[in-house]
């Protein structure tokens, strides 16, 4: 060691720590983002304002609900495939219909309540699957999905093209679903989730017990099921993000991997990122950010704001329809006299 490093490293050793943010990183990331964003429309205001959808811009916008709508069910489907990867049975319709029901509270403050909604009922009587399971499977089970929905969208950035070495970079997390790597990501999210869920005590209970459960996850290989289910579920997100890009007459066509690229990257930021619930303000941020370069920032801002629009108007639909489909299912098995009742 030479004597300029005996001189610094009590210097260094004596700096205090960084103080903490205070209420932690999630809030200022979603003020950061939204502020951001606020910025933008301030900035453009006047320009979104003189924007006009014309009959056929409705339309997208319409076929952009109905196809946002096919890509929450194709979500269930997805997670139906997961659950089958990790040798559980699944009753599909059920499923879907739990994943779908349940999406909606991702908006709640905490952005987890609704991965707690599924965890609960997984290992409740009423799961969706031939028998309940422990809690550490159904915590895999519930953050499996996001994981792999996150490494495929980030897959399809490479599709834009090199991007200064952004495309590479997008293929590097298909290596984390390795079951070398994917066991103690796994653990290490399932210690997470269990403690901002409160099931730690549980999850402890059930390692005393036996072993730990991801250590038999590796033996199922790699997920490539799940993997391509969640690149249809992916690619629909998209394709109702194409619909708002054609509602206001942006150039599509060739440029459709360049929107690919920046889109999948910004919904993965808003997947990941500990920002505002259901990604608000991340995604639009990050798509900004991404594609501002090249286009015209107003009709961008536009797009976004609308996608973001269909996507909420989407997810509340699709509980709505789940409602209404339990309360129909209910009405008539309460209208239905018992075998033992007298007849009339």
């Amino acid at each position: 060691m030479s004597p300029w490093s005996r001189l610094r490293l009590p210097a260094l050793a004596a700096l205090p720590p960084l103080p903490a943010l205070p209420g932690g990183l999630r809030p200022w990331i979603t003020l950061g983002s939204l502020g951001f964003v606020m910025a933008a429309l301030l900035s453009h205001g006047r320009q979104l304002v003189q924007l006009r959808l014309d009959g056929q811009g409705w339309l997208w916008l319409v076929l952009g609900v109905g196809v946002s709508l096919l890509s929450l069910l194709i979500n269930g489907v997805a997670w139906g495939v997961i659950l089958r990867w990790l040798g559980l049975r699944p009753e599909w319709a059920a499923v879907v219909e739990l994943h779908v029901a349940t999406n909606l509270r991702k908006f709640l403050p905490g952005g987890i309540w609704h991965l707690a909604s599924r965890v609960q009922r997984l290992r409740s009587e009423g799961a969706p699957l031939a028998a309940p399971v422990s809690t550490s499977m159904a915590l895999v089970a519930v953050l499996l999905d996001p994981l792999v929905a996150a490494v495929a969208a980030l897959a399809l950035v490479s599709l834009g093209g090199w991007q200064g070495g952004l495309g590479l970079v997008g293929l590097l997390p298909l290596g984390l679903l390795l079951p070398r790597w994917l066991d103690p990501l796994l653990a290490r999210l399932q210690r997470r989730r269990a403690r901002d869920l409160g099931l730690e005590e549980e999850i402890q209970q059930e390692l005393e017990q036996a072993a730990p459960l991801v250590r038999s996850i590796g033996l199922r290989g790699y997920p490539w099921q799940p993997l391509l289910a969640e690149l249809v579920f992916v690619m629909l997100r998209f394709a109702g993000f194409c619909c708002c890009i054609r509602a206001f007459d942006l150039p599509l066509g060739s440029d459709a991997p360049v929107w690919l690229a920046g889109f999948a990257l910004a919904w993965t930021a808003g997947l990941v990122v500990p920002g505002a619930p259901g990604g608000l303000g991340v995604f639009e941020a990050v798509l900004l950010l991404r594609m501002g370069v090249a286009l015209p920032e107003a009709p961008l801002l536009a797009v976004a704001l609308s996608y973001r629009l269909i996507v909420t108007l989407t997810d509340l639909l699709a509980a709505a329809l789940v409602a209404l489909d339990r309360r129909l299912v209910r009405e008539p098995s309460a209208a239905t006299p018992s075998s033992g009742s007298p007849s009339q």
